[in-house]
């Protein structure tokens, strides 16, 4: 929980929201549930509702895009959604998951949504909380949540177990994902998902999220690193003896394109329905597909903002 002493929008004159770091772009912030984890936001002042109870305030809530960063760490999606979001009224949430968290190797414990010390699913709901808090004209309730290459494997594992909390979703470009299989553990599958989640996967629920894409790049369709790279991963891991974590993430055996593929033949079959873009030309690079984010999320933005959702 947060202090009940955090300063609130509605608490600052509207004129002094960027000064104090409330619109605009606002700094990273340390997550009070977890202090190694943090989050920032770019906020359009001019479409920021500062108090939604107020009866003076009559400027629409406005919708969450939350940015789930990739294995690098890089802000592509990020950085063009700030300039859009002033032609397409929108706030933007990126949580960073540092590397390091599980051990001085990790770079993935984010991407699994539970891990040896850390549960990344609860982490964005915390930070869902805050916000909503700090910023009552935002929507947390359902998010709009884009995820490119790790980002996407967060996206889709989330999307799995909360499709209740999501308005839309944008899946990129995963190179390792989790199966609907109930023969296998999380996250090869999802047989024991009751028991690590303490939830369900609904497939009402995730039949219900309407605004679904999958996008990658047409040229998306090498193995990272090549086979050599997985078969000496592999045998570190072994001599570290963390190959025995049937936790871990499996090794990348096919490109992103065939995956992406798979996993959209296997939604379908469950009648989940999702919009598959591939962009030509294109390897694997959020900044290469962006313009199909944008263009896959604008219809949705101007409809939340519009119905107040």
């Amino acid at each position: 929980m947060d202090s009940p002493d955090l300063i609130s929008t509605k608490d600052i004159p509207p004129q002094f929201l960027k000064s104090a770091f409330l619109a605009g772009h606002v700094p990273y912030k340390a997550l009070s549930s977890d202090p190694r984890l943090s989050y920032q936001l770019y906020i359009p002042s001019e479409h920021i509702n500062v108090n939604p109870a107020d009866p003076e305030q009559n400027l629409p809530i406005l919708p969450l895009v939350v940015v789930m960063h990739g294995t690098r760490r890089g802000s592509d999606t990020f950085n063009a959604l700030v300039p859009w979001s002033h032609k397409h009224p929108c706030a933007i949430l990126a949580p960073l998951f540092p590397t390091g968290l599980d051990g001085p190797n990790d770079i993935d414990s984010y991407k699994l949504l539970s891990s040896k010390t850390l549960r990344s699913d609860l982490a964005l709901l915390s930070m869902l909380d805050e916000v909503s808090h700090r910023w009552p004209g935002i929507s947390t309730k359902r998010i709009i949540l884009v995820g490119f290459s790790g980002g996407g494997q967060f996206a889709h594992r989330f999307f799995y177990l909360y499709p209740e909390r999501l308005h839309a979703v944008s899946v990129g470009a995963p190179g390792r994902v989790t199966k609907l299989d109930l023969g296998k553990d999380w996250p090869q599958g999802i047989r024991n998902v009751e028991e690590k989640f303490n939830r369900k996967v609904d497939f009402e629920k995730l039949r219900a999220v309407k605004d679904i894409q999958f996008v990658i790049g047409g040229d998306d369709n090498v193995v990272h690193g090549g086979d050599e790279f997985w078969k000496w991963l592999e045998k570190v891991k072994k001599k570290n003896g963390s190959n025995s974590n049937k936790e871990q993430l499996a090794p990348m055996r096919s490109g992103r394109l065939q995956t992406a593929k798979e996993v959209l033949g296997e939604w379908k079959s469950f009648g989940i329905e999702a919009r598959f873009d591939v962009v030509p030309g294109v390897a694997h690079s959020a900044q290469g597909v962006v313009d199909a984010v944008l263009n896959f999320l604008e219809p949705i933005v101007k409809k939340m903002y519009e119905d107040g959702l």
